[in-house]
């Protein structure tokens, strides 16, 4: 038997829905990747022989591995801050008072469209370097703060470069119906004419994006101009998400899952009609603790009606400057428990096997399992609950990208 390397003294949280255990546990384990894939996984004691002089040896001291991390909703590429409306909500204005007075993401998107590709690549490889010593190894980073031809496929092309040349692998999402522009603010019609007719044409011209989002909501898109865009994308071939029901309930999310939809996001007001779609549909429910958290937000997601209807649930960081600047998917584990009350195999699910099938890449990695990509990760923990249970203390300690490992 021939390897590239097999891991021992360890115990392996597959994720995988195929072992009963919980977290798909198997104690005592070993692993062994070739060629970049995950070639055996089982019980230490029924590892094939294999030839030990010629194959590298890791061993984990007792420790764990998970699959890598998936990030399945970050608008990580942005300039600026939005320091100043953290103090006017913590002073009372609302969420919603501070956009429509031309704060939120309006002011951020002026940022980004004074900024240049180079800029917006360092600021962006650093908060991918800060996941990536997390433990995640996929994330994906929407557009979204341009709302023009030049800067919407700047953004995107910030992502895909970022992807190239980081370990982390990088999806990303088009979303130029995130807020409407000041210079379309009294003809919204015309503004999503220009993402549908303009820029989606040109994204998929330079294979900018893997998939389309729009933000589905009464202070941004009704519920015709968000079938209208999601529709043209999903003609086009590209995926399809959405951000929904966050604010109030329009049912952008059962439209959105008719749809095809991977995923629809936020849903703190889905009800049980929308959540009943989602199963139907097998649209992931995206959780974004941080913007629940940073918002001060009291509307809960349905969890119990989603577990109810089985519907994936995926938890992501939201990473944005302006309702959840926290770069960090580590944290929103424990905030997805403490805040939504997810256990913490429910929450750890949601950034690996939730979060790969959201971004449509299950059969690729979010598990682990043999002929997945070996992407995975070494944790300092005795139990997987610690990953959700404490915070900061970098318990990551060594990471596997494709076979390779990048993180020691």
């Amino acid at each position: 038997m021939s390897w590239d390397q097999v891991w021992i003294d360890i115990n392996i949280a597959t994720m995988s829905p195929n072992i009963s255990e919980p977290y798909g546990a198997i104690k005592d384990a070993a692993l062994a990747v070739k060629d970049g894939k995950i070639a055996w996984v089982g019980e230490r004691s029924k590892l094939p022989e294999f030839d030990v002089l010629a194959t590298p040896i890791y061993k984990g001291k007792g420790g764990w591995i998970t699959p890598g991390l998936i990030d399945a909703h970050t608008h990580l590429v942005f300039a600026g801050n939005r320091a100043n409306e953290f103090e006017l909500r913590l002073q009372g204005a609302s969420y919603e008072e501070i956009a429509r007075s031309g704060g939120g993401i309006i002011s951020t998107v002026k940022a980004c469209r004074e900024a240049d590709e180079a800029e917006l690549f360092e600021l962006g490889r650093q908060r991918l370097n800060a996941l990536a010593k997390e433990g995640v190894t996929t994330v994906e980073i929407k557009s979204g703060y341009g709302l023009d031809i030049e800067t919407e496929l700047k953004l995107l092309r910030v992502a895909r470069e970022l992807g190239k040349h980081h370990h982390v692998d990088v999806k990303t999402t088009f979303l130029g119906a995130h807020a409407i522009p000041p210079e379309y603010k009294n003809d919204s019609d015309a503004y999503v004419d220009l993402v549908i007719n303009e820029m989606l044409p040109q994204v998929i011209a330079e294979d900018l994006a893997d998939a389309v989002d729009v933000f589905c909501e009464n202070i941004a898109f009704s519920l015709a101009q968000t079938e209208r865009v999601l529709t043209a994308a999903k003609d086009a071939g590209l995926d399809i998400k959405l951000h929904a029901e966050q604010l109030s309930n329009l049912g952008g999310s059962a439209m959105a899952a008719k749809l095809g939809a991977k995923s629809v996001d936020h849903i703190e007001y889905l009800d049980e009609d929308g959540v009943k779609t989602l199963s139907e549909s097998g649209t992931c429910a995206t959780l974004l603790p941080g913007a629940f958290y940073f918002l001060r937000e009291t509307q809960q997601p349905p969890i119990e009606l989603l577990r109810q209807y089985q519907v994936p649930m995926v938890v992501a960081s939201d990473y944005n400057p302006g309702s959840s600047p926290m770069c960090s998917s580590l944290l929103m584990l424990n905030m997805a428990c403490t805040l939504m009350r997810l256990t913490p195999e429910e929450a750890l699910a949601g950034m690996t096997r939730n979060a790969a099938k959201a971004l449509g890449i299950e059969t690729q990695v979010g598990v682990i399992e043999a002929g997945m990509t070996a992407d995975f990760c070494l944790w300092n923990i005795s139990t997987p609950a610690e990953l959700s249970y404490t915070y900061g203390v970098g318990s990551c300690i060594e990471v596997v990208k494709n076979g390779r490992l990048v993180h020691q």
